[in-house]
């Protein structure tokens, strides 16, 4: 099944729920939808029989810049072959995304790697804590963001660049 096939299925479903559909993207095509409606469309492409996204082959966090946080979904269906990639955008003071870790509980590590680096909240998830960094690193300080800074000592240690 093509992307824009998929597309039109979602779309008869959840049309409110679309930002955009971006079928002759520079990689992949992919499908931009609102952050309080992805895990519904999740569980749609899981359970539809003609589509079955069984498989989460990746969630990552994004930093797009301007104050605009992202999380990208790439799925694949085992059954039929396909494959298909979400994402979800979300403003940098408010980073909420559902978690869809019930869905496929493959995305239970990536969303805390997505937590921990990018400081996106998964709301939902079970289990939402540090995954990479040590648990004393500090709050609101988030190594894969653009406008991060090293510090320049971490627990009285110099921190060499």
């Amino acid at each position: 099944m093509q992307a824009s096939e998929i597309y039109e299925r979602i779309k008869s479903k959840f049309e409110d729920a679309i930002v955009e559909f971006k079928a002759d993207a520079i990689v992949e095509p992919y499908l931009e939808v609102k952050p309080d409606r992805i895990r519904e469309i999740c569980e749609f492409l899981r359970d539809e029989p003609e589509l079955a996204f069984d498989y989460l082959m990746c969630l990552s966090g994004v930093d797009y810049a301007n104050g605009v946080l992202g999380v990208v979904y790439h799925i694949y269906s085992m059954k039929h072959g396909h494959r298909f990639v979400l994402k979800v955008k979300v403003p940098v003071e408010n980073p909420v995304v559902q978690s869809v870790e019930s869905v496929w509980k493959s995305a239970n590590w990536h969303e805390r790697e997505a937590y921990d680096m990018f400081g996106i909240i998964f709301d939902g998830h079970p289990d939402l804590r540090r995954i990479l960094m040590p648990y004393d690193w500090p709050e609101g300080s988030y190594p894969l963001r653009k406008d991060f800074q090293v510090p320049e000592f971490y627990n009285g240690m110099k921190i060499p660049y």
